[in-house]
């Protein structure tokens, strides 16, 4: 008789340690996610130097699609509901991309990278209208430093580029896209690699229709190895790092936590995207914008906050 509370005291910690234990795996996974992201920018900006923006990304998605093709096996055992929900997803991120990669070659990596990060304040909204979960203060909280990093920026001006606008689109659908998957995947029959390899088919297909169609200058002969040997770096670094490892950390980051918190600890991407742009192509920011990324880096921060076990529990199945 005198085990019995030390029994029931001691046994439920086991999986909320657990849980908590996988909840902070996820979170340096999206930072290593954020990091490569951040790069990926000034990578895709000297690719497009040898190729076209339609064309590289039907070779690149194209390429992920061959490698996690195995993991289509999994959709015998999908709902047609949530093969529709995989589709629209998929067209989702092929606008993402379209917007993104177009407005890359409008405007300089650092400040796409920047920009990008919009998403943060977008998706707390989204996931809100759409998954009917109000964000915790704190989120807000992040959600609000961010925009104000994002302003300063701009250097307090409300005048963008074309490029940057685009890129701004891009980070709406970035958090549209971040509750389409947490809908489909919540019920936990979708693999993250099969979800992936779906929404790497729907971006290579369409952008190949594309540039078939619409944009015949689109599409051209692929580079030959010898003397372009910079160009095929970036798309093995492309597919590998930016898209194969990217997508399913995100893809499972999301089936198990809020749209919201995957965002905001996303949310250092644009600061390595501009590192990397100084470094790599010799792009240079103001004081205002440095201190624009600075605080976007205090919003991920603040998003790293310890959140309750709970609170956990309740967004991985929301």
């Amino acid at each position: 008789m005198d085990n019995e509370p030390v029994s029931h005291s001691v046994m439920p910690r086991c999986p909320m340690n657990a849980l908590t234990r996988s909840s902070r795996t996820v979170d340096l996974l999206l930072v290593a996610v954020a990091l490569i992201w951040g790069t990926s920018y000034g990578v895709v900006k000297g690719a497009l130097l040898t190729y076209p923006v339609l064309g590289l990304l039907a070779l690149r998605f194209g390429l992920t699609f061959v490698l996690l093709s195995p993991a289509l096996r999994e959709l015998a055992r999908v709902r047609w509901r949530d093969r529709f929900g995989m589709v629209g997803a998929g067209l989702l991120l092929l606008g993402i991309f379209l917007a993104e990669t177009f407005g890359v070659s409008l405007t300089n990596a650092s400040n796409a990278a920047f920009l990008i990060s919009l998403c943060v304040v977008l998706t707390p909204v989204a996931e809100w209208a759409w998954l009917r979960r109000a964000p915790r203060p704190v989120e807000w909280a992040a959600a609000a430093v961010s925009l104000l990093g994002a302003f300063l920026l701009t250097g307090g001006r409300f005048t963008a580029s074309p490029g940057d606008l685009l890129v701004v689109l891009a980070a709406l659908l970035r958090a549209v896209t971040s509750c389409a998957v947490k809908r489909v995947m919540k019920t936990g029959t979708v693999p993250p690699l099969t979800m992936t390899a779906v929404q790497a088919a729907v971006v290579a297909s369409g952008c190949a229709a594309l540039a078939l169609t619409v944009a015949p200058g689109q599409w051209q002969p692929l580079p030959h190895w010898h003397g372009h040997g910079a160009f095929w770096g970036s798309v093995i670094y492309l597919v590998a790092g930016c898209t194969l490892f990217a997508f399913f950390v995100q893809n499972y980051a999301v089936s198990r936590s809020s749209p919201t918190r995957v965002a905001l600890l996303m949310g250092s991407e644009p600061v390595f995207g501009a590192l990397f742009a100084c470094m790599w192509l010799g792009e240079r920011l103001s004081l205002s914008a440095w201190t624009g990324g600075m605080l976007i880096v205090a919003a991920s921060l603040l998003a790293l906050r310890r959140e309750p076990p709970v609170a956990v529990e309740a967004a991985a199945k929301a």
